[in-house]
């Protein structure tokens, strides 16, 4: 429901999907003059918190970031598991809203953010308190990423049947930015329902912090086991709410076209142009030097995954800075260009940084 009337799923929508803002209330927009302004940003995903036997330190984290900062990097986004989930993660994640809430203590201007936060794991109200907290304390720097989640067991540990989950998106969608938007908000949706609800203070971004989607097809059997025939109720979500979409990292180039052509024609069934959406280019990477052999990287890739080498020379991008350079462009080409491109480097070294910033970016971006 709207604040004190009648329920208006497209209005509430429009909100999701037509909103992002720039400018806060607590700073402006970011300088014009950095690496990417007025064209294609660039980011990086998170390493896994693993720095040899033990966990990388806050200090460490935020040393990596600020050189990250100095080299031009727009925004660092967290991944969200609560358990461990082979073979498509070796690994364990830290819990994002904490992870960023003190990494934006120990930055300056990079933008924090998850991709994805699995969204119908959490509640409507604690939710919306708690990301708005984050958006305040580090003066709007937040991107929220989310996405449906596909791990039974994370569902089941936390009481959510694992078929309800694109339902319950939608709804968390409606209601949180309802939330953020306005005072005395009444929602009565199938899973979530309040009334007259204020959630005080706002985010410092108006109405809202951007929000990207994650979702589309990618080799489902491989990755996470799971046989996936229809992948339109997805896209048909992605098409009515996102601003941003984010593709898998593991889909095809074939997979992310296909799946374009169809979110254009479903957003055209919600009064939306393909203008309208921003994309973001994703994947996990590996720089290696002139004649450096691609079985060097197995063991950074092994903190990740339980796939094979194989795979990852497949699907990420693994190779020397002009090969990655040349996959990151053709990748871009097949999604009509993107707002963000965010790497996964797989450790916290600042080698591989300074290899994505001097070597492989660079190329990316020669016209």
């Amino acid at each position: 429901m709207s604040p004190g009337g009648a329920k208006r799923p497209d209005r509430r929508a429009e909100k999701v999907a037509g909103t992002r803002s720039e400018k806060s209330r607590s700073g402006g927009s970011r300088a014009a003059d950095r690496p990417g302004a007025g064209g294609t940003k660039f980011g990086l995903r998170l390493p896994s918190f693993a720095l040899g036997p033990r966990t990388a330190s806050l200090a460490e984290m935020g040393a990596y970031l600020r050189r990250a900062e100095d080299l031009g990097f727009d925004c660092a986004v967290s991944i969200d598991h609560l358990l461990l989930t082979p073979p498509a993660y070796a690994c364990t994640w830290l819990e994002p809203v904490a992870l960023l809430s003190a990494l934006a203590g120990v930055t300056r201007t990079i933008k924090l953010g998850t991709m994805v936060l699995v969204l119908p794991l959490r509640n409507p109200a604690y939710f919306a308190k708690e990301w708005a907290t984050l958006d305040l304390l580090s003066g709007g720097r937040s991107i929220l990423g989310v996405g449906v989640g596909w791990h039974e067991e994370e569902f089941a540990l936390m009481g959510v049947p694992h078929r309800e989950r694109g339902r319950r998106m939608d709804e968390m969608l409606e209601a949180v930015t309802a939330l953020w938007a306005g005072d005395n908000v009444t929602y009565e949706g199938r899973y979530y329902r309040f009334r007259n609800l204020t959630i005080d203070p706002k985010p410092a971004q108006t109405p809202h912090p951007p929000i990207w989607i994650g979702g589309g097809s990618q080799p489902f059997e491989k990755v996470y086991g799971q046989t996936v025939t229809n992948i339109d109720p997805v896209l048909r979500r992605i098409a009515r709410y996102a601003k941003t979409w984010v593709p898998h990292s593991s889909a095809t180039a074939d997979m992310v076209k296909g799946d374009w052509e169809k979110i254009q024609r479903f957003m055209g069934e919600f009064g939306r142009e393909p203008g309208d959406m921003n994309k973001v280019y994703s994947n996990f990477v590996w720089v290696l030097r002139k004649g450096e052999r691609p079985e060097t990287a197995i063991p950074h890739f092994k903190t990740y995954s339980g796939m094979d080498l194989p795979y990852w020379r497949e699907f990420y991008l693994l190779g020397e800075a002009e090969e990655l350079a040349e996959k990151i462009r053709a990748k871009v080409a097949n999604l009509g260009g993107c707002e963000y491109i965010v790497l996964n480097p797989l450790d916290w070294g600042i080698e591989q940084l300074e290899l994505l910033a001097h070597e492989v970016l660079p190329r990316v971006a020669r016209p």
